[in-house]
């Protein structure tokens, strides 16, 4: 019996003892109910790219068509355990996406295990939600038939203690203790740009004599890694208000330089062994945010300085300090037409100390991580959706533009939604300029298919 089996059989002892009750209310005991409620999705999905269509059968994959959820809660008025699986095909199939324990103390809450955290009032990829880094492979594809963006969040292992006051104020504190970067693919049509010039940078070296040993990592699960961070919210009047500061790691990584090392000498010709070095820079978050309904629109707003230690702007090994703020809005237009439009912008700064971006320059020296980008970086994301048929049927569109980098990204979608069920017809089509954050995955335009049951 396989690993897959073994667990299935287990959830349905589960599923089984839940009918019978777990109730422990009689007198005998401390007078806490025991509930433990069981939920979770069954999904069906398939994707395709569209240049793979145009390549023929032989050339097009669909990828795995299962995936599911499994969540677990036993709760007491005391205390409260989770734990959230996530059930795949390939490789182990079943995986831990969240495990925690959070227990009660009247006022203070205080919860520790593997967790999803989410900071700020933005409704996605606002500059204060810094906890969780994400999984990009997988962003574009979620994003053209999902509001929550969640599963492409990596859960950390971490401590975070609330303490609530008065009857809206509350002040969180969070402490991570290692560190674990955005997951970047390194090859295949979702890697970035950047990677695919390394790649090419290196395969020139080998041409040259030069033996790439290996891209190295540092070890980020020493408590030299660790983060932590405070968060204070409070109701003013309507409006809703937040303040932060954060010591933590960028989550995407720095160029460190590249090692060389002679071999033996006597040889002819004399070989040469290189080593490519990763760094993740340290930096320090002080952010506020903003929440109102006025005149009809759902208002929000972040503002964060990121302050890391490159404070002079020219050492090519640390990101420049910056600025990074968003503003959007939701509101019913016109005919039930819903609009949905949030602006993200970051602001680099000391921008005219950058040194050079050309890739080859990583090989001699001089190479700046940032080198040869724009002074800001701005994306504006709108939604336009209406739904019919007593709201079952949501017809919705939304565009991402890189202004900046002229390129964008279109996504279609037609979900019908009745009770727990839901299908999804989907799609993503990128444009504009190839060199762009969006544009260069121009090859990757695809249609997708959903079939969704949550219990």
């Amino acid at each position: 019996m396989n690993k897959l089996s073994v667990f299935l059989l287990l959830a349905a002892v589960t599923l089984s003892a839940q009918d019978f009750g777990f109730g422990f209310d009689d007198e005998e005991t401390s007078g806490s109910a025991f509930n433990i409620s069981i939920g979770g999705e069954v999904s069906a999905s398939m994707a395709g790219y569209l240049d793979d269509f145009s390549e023929g059968a032989e050339y097009t994959a669909l990828g795995d068509i299962f995936t599911g959820k499994l969540n677990f809660s036993a709760k007491t008025s005391i205390a409260e355990g989770i734990i959230n699986l996530k059930l795949q095909t390939k490789d182990f199939p079943v995986n831990i996406d969240e495990a925690y324990l959070r227990a009660y103390f009247g006022s203070v809450e205080v919860a520790a295990g593997l967790r999803k955290l989410t900071w700020g009032k933005a409704d996605s990829f606002g500059p204060l939600d810094i906890i969780n880094p994400l999984d990009t492979s997988q962003i574009y594809t979620e994003m053209a038939d999902n509001n929550s963006l969640m599963s492409v969040k990596i859960a950390r292992p971490l401590v975070h203690t609330s303490f609530r006051f008065g009857q809206f104020s509350k002040i969180e504190g969070v402490f991570v203790p290692n560190f674990e970067p955005y997951y970047i693919a390194t090859e295949g049509r979702w890697a970035p740009a950047q990677m695919k010039e390394m790649d090419e940078m290196l395969a020139l070296a080998e041409a040259m004599g030069v033996n790439v040993s290996e891209l190295k990592q540092p070890d980020t699960t020493t408590i030299d890694y660790a983060q932590a961070g405070l968060r204070f919210t409070t109701t003013i009047g309507s409006s809703d208000i937040g303040a932060q500061y954060y010591y933590g790691r960028l989550p995407q990584p720095a160029f460190g330089g590249i090692s060389y090392t002679l071999g033996d000498l006597s040889e002819d010709p004399i070989k040469v062994e290189a080593q490519v070095n990763f760094l993740y820079n340290p930096y320090h978050q002080i952010g506020f945010d903003y929440a109102q309904v006025l005149f009809g629109f759902n208002l929000r707003a972040e503002l964060a300085a990121n302050i890391t230690e490159d404070l002079k702007g020219d050492d090519g090994s640390v990101y420049n300090p910056s600025i990074a703020w968003s503003l959007g809005f939701d509101r019913d237009v016109v005919w039930g037409v819903n609009l949905n439009l949030q602006v993200n912008e970051s602001i680099r700064l000391m921008h005219d100390k950058l040194g050079s971006g050309d890739m080859m320059s990583a090989m001699t020296g001089g190479y700046d991580i940032e080198g040869g980008s724009e002074l800001t970086s701005t994306r504006l994301t709108a939604t336009v959706s209406k739904k019919f048929l007593r709201d079952e049927l949501e017809l919705r569109t939304a565009a991402v533009w890189g202004i900046e980098d002229s390129d964008c990204l279109i996504m279609p979608a037609l979900i019908w939604t009745k009770d727990d069920l839901r299908i999804a017809f989907s799609g993503g089509f990128f444009a504009g300029d190839s060199d762009g954050q969006l544009g260069q995955y121009k090859d990757n335009n695809f249609l997708k298919i959903a079939l969704v049951y949550t219990f």
